[in-house]
């Protein structure tokens, strides 16, 4: 386990929102290229996709890592070999991870690859996401294709989305960042559109009470309302930080954060 030095930050806001973040931690640039934090809070760890290389090239680098939820502590050897690994999502003792043209497949228990799955055409598979049946969803950003996950078979479930990226699956809604539009898809995939973001969209996490955090990757954190208001609530691209795909928990309100090129997690709490 390698040890972290934190640094503590003063508020950070942008705008006129009510909601603040108030940065909580920051690990040192040792983060081989994060693009992805998930909580997984029965096993009381972070997982982190590591990149390790060029965004979408298939060299072998990339990996999944293992973080205390303090960020005082991190395993980066947890999963190897995979390629420019980013979204991920939990169901049972699975993670899903989107690796460019495959959906990796790991057996969290054995903390070993079970197997990876190829939909047929895909080219930039991105972010990942599952409902509570077990249902997954993966966007493909290179041909603006959706694709589901259904008993480890991959089917086509939504095309044209173009500049999809960030997925989230909430009940039987599929909720949508696809370039500046944030939208909606409903269990008979009716788009409703909800809001037009100031930045292109890439995490997309639920508040609890209709409202959504969203990122764009450049270094922008979104408060989106319900009504389709928009409030910036983050700026980091000047000081060449990325907000890639955030996690969320929503008892503790606690956003973390990868920062991609500035090969750091940070935490932000939600006030």
């Amino acid at each position: 386990m390698r040890k972290f030095f934190l640094f503590a930050f003063t508020l950070t806001t942008i705008g006129a929102s009510a909601q603040k973040l108030e940065k909580l931690w920051e690990t040192d640039t040792v983060v081989a290229i994060p693009e992805s934090v998930l909580p997984d809070f029965s096993r009381k760890i972070l997982f982190v996709s590591l990149i390790d290389g060029g965004g979408w090239v298939a060299d072998g680098k990339g990996g999944v890592g293992k973080m205390s939820f303090d960020g005082k502590s991190f395993d980066s050897t947890w999963i190897t070999g995979l390629n420019a690994p980013k979204g991920l999502a939990i169901f049972g003792n699975r993670l899903y991870v989107a690796d460019i043209s495959d959906i990796v497949i790991i057996d969290i228990k054995k903390g070993k690859i079970e197997k990876k799955i190829s939909p047929d055409s895909a080219k930039g598979l991105n972010d990942v996401t599952v409902n509570d049946k077990g249902i997954v969803f993966v966007s493909d950003s290179r041909t603006g294709k959706i694709w589901k996950l259904e008993k480890d078979i991959a089917t086509e479930y939504l095309n044209d989305q173009k500049g999809v990226n960030g997925l989230k699956a909430v009940g039987t809604d599929l909720y949508i960042a696809a370039g500046k539009n944030f939208r909606k898809a409903d269990a008979n995939k009716n788009i409703t559109e909800i809001a037009e973001l100031p930045q292109g969209g890439d995490g997309v996490e639920p508040v609890g009470n209709g409202d959504f955090i969203v990122t764009a990757w450049g270094g922008w954190i979104f408060y989106v309302h319900s009504n389709g208001k928009v409030d910036t609530m983050l700026e980091t691209h000047q000081q060449k930080k990325n907000t890639a795909d955030i996690g969320y928990d929503p008892v503790k309100k606690i956003v973390y954060v990868p920062t991609f090129n500035g090969k750091t997690v940070a935490a932000y709490q939600l006030k």
